[in-house]
């Protein structure tokens, strides 16, 4: 694990590790094709190239640049890959359109990047054609494995950076996957076109904070497409070629995949060693299976077939695998006939941090909503998926998402795509419980908790995070944090304006609105990017909460016990406000074990039955209200109380 310290960011120490990594970077391996060996023409989605031919006969390695776009949300990665594909003549100006390699129409709307995308282009230079793969990857926290992902069919990276907004939490995060991938890195200050850009200070803010010399920083302006020809010159020149081996067995890594509902799994692959073609055999060295390669190709940005990926070159491959299921991210792919002996570095798995349960809404029947997640899982298997059933809720799904955004496009997604109606529950993290007799599990949901008597301690999930903040909102942020239980671990200057600031958080307390309430107290300024870090024990209690004697699970939660009370009492104002009122009285209670810490009542409808009496015995006033006092009672015993939707949602809200 590298240094997270901020020790490790600013100054001469990560300076070096910057250094480091630019001069002595870990190289792939690289693949040829045996002397002899047939060629065949595969068939695409669309034709090749002109002069395609002539390319595949000059294949050299040399002329091969592999490179990611990294940066903080909206700095402008989408609008450059937009700008390199309209330079480089990949797309002419009458198909160009916005985000052109984000295929979502989600991502169009949120103005986002969801999934890594790839494109392969031409450029000409000194009657020279190289090839240039770029990635384009998303920017938000969630997905940060997705960036993780692409480095590794990478030998460089353009780091960008905002002319305005200057060096980011994630901009950091990012420069240390690419420090940890062993990749070039490139800085390049974008958006210089806006009046209040700073192009120059941000290339001094750079140096400061990673080490990277501000006199490499390139200028650009991804929208009007000033200093694009300059990026390009210097991705060649600055950027090393694939190494590799063509003749030795063929080892290509799987960096992505996804399914498509004609052709099967698209396993998106950097070539390492060797060469893979149309109607070469190949084994999944992780899964074991074996396939026939019936199809080759790039992306240029459309799927284009080729003769053959070689040695140092990025692109998909097509075997008839029918469901992602039967496919590793991370796996490496060799020819049966000449297996390679060892297997490629691979990945781990991308870390569900976030649960909640989806149910069926209002006309969506559990196998409507069921056969609607299998089919969006195919196209993101980073998510997952399994049965759970609620006495109030009947039969759904417990489901691991990434983070919070994450379960938000997830659901819209559903909703979108198959037209399904999802009841949510409030979401949990994570929790590792050590029971007396020494076991250790890990829970996802409050109700998997096994009795009290049995647990030893409970663990939490822990995040570094890095918040950057202007300097004269360092007093409203130590607030925020300490009232998340978050513990400082060191500040560090940027700027005379800007503030690095380094916490642990407990994940629980900052996945829901800590990032908005961020931005609310630094007037947007103030950024955040985090790690998980490991589980720690602390001081937790389960907190059930009872509706009219009946425990519902889908409300209990795991919460710190200094906030147990305080969280109870709230929960059943909000939950007393959104449960409509019934023939009966409702009790509402909050219970730690089997003692009540807070109590409200949902008064029930009365009919005045006194109303009709007027004068005489008082004795028939006190009968006729003993009975009516008898039949709430039964009704009571009887009775089912509807939970509404935002009743679930209710204990989002951690400023309770």
């Amino acid at each position: 694990m590298p240094d997270r310290s901020l020790g490790a960011r600013g100054g001469s120490s990560h300076a070096a590790c910057v250094s480091a990594s630019r001069s002595g970077k870990p190289a792939f391996g690289a693949v040829p094709r045996p002397a002899g060996t047939p060629v065949a023409r595969g068939q695409g989605f669309c034709h090749g190239l002109p002069g395609e031919d002539a390319i595949n006969a000059m294949y050299d390695r040399s002329l091969i640049r592999n490179f990611g776009i990294i940066a903080h949300i909206d700095h402008g990665k989408s609008t450059l890959a937009d700008r390199l594909l309209e330079h480089t003549g990949a797309v002419s100006k009458r198909d160009l359109k916005a985000q052109m390699l984000d295929d979502m129409d989600l991502e169009r709307e949120m103005g986002i990047t969801i999934k890594a995308n790839r494109a392969s282009v031409r450029y000409k230079r000194e009657g020279r054609v190289y090839t240039l793969n770029l990635i384009d990857t998303p920017g938000h926290v969630d997905f940060h494995y997705e960036v993780s992902r692409a480095m590794a069919a990478c030998e460089g990276v353009l780091l960008l950076v905002d002319a305005v907004q200057g060096v980011q939490a994630q901009t950091v995060a990012s420069a240390y996957l690419a420090v940890e991938a062993g990749v070039e890195i490139l800085p390049v200050i974008n958006k210089i076109d806006l009046a209040g850009a700073s192009p120059e200070d941000t290339a001094l803010e750079l140096e400061h904070v990673l080490g990277l010399p501000a006199e490499e920083a390139l200028f650009t302006s991804a929208k009007t497409g000033e200093g694009i020809e300059e990026l390009l010159e210097s991705i060649v020149s600055s950027i090393p070629a694939p190494e590799g081996d063509l003749e030795a067995p063929l080892r290509a890594l799987i960096y992505d995949a996804k399914s498509d509902v004609h052709r099967g799994v698209i396993c998106h692959v950097r070539v390492v060693d060797g060469a893979v073609q149309r109607g070469d055999k190949i084994d999944l060295m992780g899964v074991g299976s074996t396939h026939i390669v019936t199809e080759v190709g790039q992306y240029r940005p459309k799927p284009t077939a080729m003769d053959v990926l070689r040695s140092g070159e990025v692109g998909y491959v097509l075997a008839g695998i029918k469901t992602i299921a039967d496919v590793n991210i991370g796996d490496t792919i060799t020819a049966t006939a000449r297996r390679a002996e060892e297997s490629l570095p691979g990945y781990h798995p991308p870390q569900q941090m976030v649960f909640c349960d989806f149910y069926p809404g209002p006309g969506t029947e559990t196998t409507e909503l069921r056969e609607a997640m299998e089919k969006l899982w195919l196209n993101d298997c980073s998510f997952t998926f399994e049965t759970a059933s609620s006495d109030a809720l009947g039969i759904g799904f417990r489901c691991g998402f990434l983070g919070l955004l994450h379960m938000k496009i997830i659901q819209e997604r559903l909703e979108r795509e198959s037209d399904v109606n999802v009841v949510q529950t409030a979401p949990t993290v994570t929790f590792e419980v050590a029971k007396s007799d020494g076991t250790v599990l890990r829970i996802e949901s409050p109700s998997e908790l096994p009795d009290m008597s049995q647990v030893e301690s409970i663990g939490e999930p822990m995040v570094d995070a890095q918040v950057i903040v202007p300097a004269e909102c360092i007093g409203a942020v130590m607030q925020l944090s300490l009232d998340r239980r978050g513990t400082h671990r060191k500040t560090e200057y940027l700027s005379p304006t800007r503030v690095l600031l380094t916490f642990e958080f407990p994940l629980s307390e900052i996945i829901y609105d800590f990032y908005d309430k961020l931005k609310s107290l630094t007037r947007g300024y103030g950024t955040m990017d985090y790690e998980f870090s490991g589980f720690k024990v602390g001081n937790l209690v389960k907190l059930d909460i009872v509706v009219n004697g009946v425990a519902v699970d889908a409300l209990s939660i795991i919460v710190h016990r200094e906030k147990a009370e305080r969280r109870g009492r709230r929960l059943l104002v909000r939950l007393r406000r959104e449960i409509e009122r019934h023939q009966f009285e409702i009790p509402l209670q909050a219970m730690i074990g089997g003692k009540v810490i807070a109590r409200e009542t949902i008064k029930g409808f009365r009919k005045d039955v006194t109303a009709k009496c007027y004068g005489g015995d008082i004795t028939r006033k006190r009968k006729l209200l003993e009975k009516q006092k008898a039949g709430k009672r039964r009704m009571k015993q009887v009775g089912n109380v509807s939970i509404p939707q935002k009743a679930f949602l209710s204990i989002l809200d951690p400023d309770d």
